[in-house]
């Protein structure tokens, strides 16, 4: 698998339900969530806007950029529960050949900030998305069951790398009516 193809079979509208462990807060989390993924214009002023705040904007070309937009419903919001969280990323992949590359995000995974990661493909098409923030580093793998079914993982470690801080399975099926 590439990043286009992986782009390309990511495109549509899921249904994630998420289960997360916080070991610092030694709180279980779950999480109903409504996903969108659309590829955007490469011409995107937001995707120059991106661009140019990376140190990596001139040494390589970009690839199928896209937006993820999301709303979730979580139980561990202590004073309402039913309260919805919701937001959006560009994300913006530049490969540096068919299996490795790295990811501009303007909203990260574990932080709220822009985010550039580092992605791999293994040999069995699992994408392996690594991120350094300030205070953390994530990992997610992302892999798909089938064409409508594919599965997420994430392990939030210190920035030392020496702590497990949070962990996370999601299942996201496809919506196939609009």
């Amino acid at each position: 698998m590439n990043i286009e193809q992986f782009v390309a079979q990511s495109e549509g509208r899921w249904r994630s339900m998420r289960s997360g462990h916080s070991l610092a807060f030694q709180q279980f989390e779950d999480v109903l969530s409504e996903v969108e993924i659309s590829k955007t214009d490469n011409n995107d002023a937001d995707i120059a806007q991106l661009l140019a705040a990376s140190e990596q904007h001139s040494d390589r070309s970009i690839s199928c950029p896209f937006r993820m937009k999301w709303a979730a419903e979580s139980d561990w919001e202590p004073d309402d529960p039913s309260e919805v969280s919701a937001g959006s990323c560009l994300i913006v992949p530049l490969p540096i050949d068919d299996t490795h590359g790295l990811l501009l995000r303007s909203v990260g995974y574990a932080e709220a900030a822009p985010a550039q990661s580092s992605y791999a493909f293994l040999s069995d098409g699992t994408f392996v998305l690594t991120t350094k923030y300030e205070q953390s580093i994530a990992e997610e793998r992302i892999w798909f069951v089938s064409d409508n079914v594919r599965c997420r993982s994430s392990v939030l470690r210190t920035s030392a790398g020496s702590g497990v801080l949070q962990t996370s399975f999601a299942s996201e099926v496809r919506r196939l009516t609009s």
